[in-house]
């Protein structure tokens, strides 16, 4: 059996291929250390959703005052517990 001899072509080709897996690997560890990090800090996070969020709004010098009476929506079981009450009198 002949000794296998490797071609330059093969040798170049395999220092260009550990110097992309290097890369590559390079790559994935940032992407997984920043994801460990966004994920660790996520209670400081506040995805931006394209509606205006509360926590930045400044507070409302004259908030509206609550309802006196509250009224039920209409299907629900207090709704028509109304009904039948007013209904009874």
């Amino acid at each position: 059996m002949l000794p296998q001899v490797e071609h330059e072509l093969h040798k170049r080709r395999r220092s260009r291929n550990i110097g992309l897996l290097v890369v590559l690997l390079a790559f994935v560890a940032l992407v997984f250390g920043l994801s460990v990090v966004k994920i660790t800090q996520g209670d400081m996070m506040q995805g931006y959703d394209h509606r205006p969020r509360a926590s930045m709004l400044p507070p409302d010098p004259d908030p509206p005052a609550p309802n006196a009476a509250p009224v039920a929506a209409p299907g629900t079981p207090a709704a028509t517990q109304g009904v039948t009450q007013e209904a009874n009198q």
